[in-house]
């Protein structure tokens, strides 16, 4: 951070919710609001602009804010995964137990609250099973992206519902400009109210690439 930038906190009012934030000023031509993966909201603001201003601004995006911050809780940090029975794993919201069982036939499923993994050797484990996810990811965004593109169609908003799945650090999807939606695929550990506030969001960006008014 530059000798010129300043920091301090903020609380923004947002109809009876009091949002709480980090003002940081620094020389630059526009204001950005972001929410971090611990859910801190960090609002970046031109040094002249008025905090009267800033505070508005938070409040117009005050859904938004929410929203990112339920979603940033879905993933807390968590220690490295051994894939050994006992361990839990989320699944569209809901938490299972792994039971790890060496067999020669191998795959993966759900069963009484149980995440199944049947193995031909420990060391498969990891790859068998963060396998099962990614394509589970890429069943449910499916999903969940036909019926989300029925409700953007009413706004005219259109795609040919391709998509890629990427592991991010601090993002659960992206659009670039030309269209290309991107999404993170522990996405399927969220409930599906969730992925689709997360697909919607993307598909506006295909009419409107920024964050601004429009």
């Amino acid at each position: 951070m530059t000798e010129q930038a300043s920091v301090s906190h903020r609380v923004a009012q947002y109809g009876t919710t009091r949002i709480a934030y980090w003002l940081v000023r620094r020389p630059r031509k526009t204001l950005s609001i972001k929410v971090l993966s611990d859910g801190t909201v960090q609002a970046a603001a031109p040094l002249e602009a008025s905090e009267t201003e800033i505070e508005r601004r938070i409040a117009v995006r005050g859904a938004w804010i929410l929203r990112q911050r339920e979603l940033a809780v879905l993933s807390p940090p968590l220690p490295a995964r051994k894939y050994l029975s006992g361990e839990s794993y989320r699944y569209l919201d809901r938490q299972h137990r792994l039971r790890l069982q060496i067999r020669e036939t191998e795959g993966v499923k759900i069963t009484r609250g149980e995440l199944l993994l049947t193995v031909c050797s420990p060391n498969r484990a990891e790859r068998l099973l963060q396998g099962w996810f990614r394509a589970r990811a890429q069943q449910v965004i499916e999903e969940r992206m036909a019926a989300c593109l029925e409700l953007a169609a009413h706004h005219g908003v259109q795609h040919d519902v391709a998509f890629r799945l990427r592991r991010m650090a601090t993002r659960w999807g992206s659009c670039t400009r030309t269209g290309q939606l991107t999404f993170n695929p522990l996405l399927v550990q969220a409930p599906k109210e969730c992925i689709n506030y997360v697909l919607l969001h993307e598909l506006c960006h295909v009419k409107e690439f920024s964050h601004a008014r429009a």
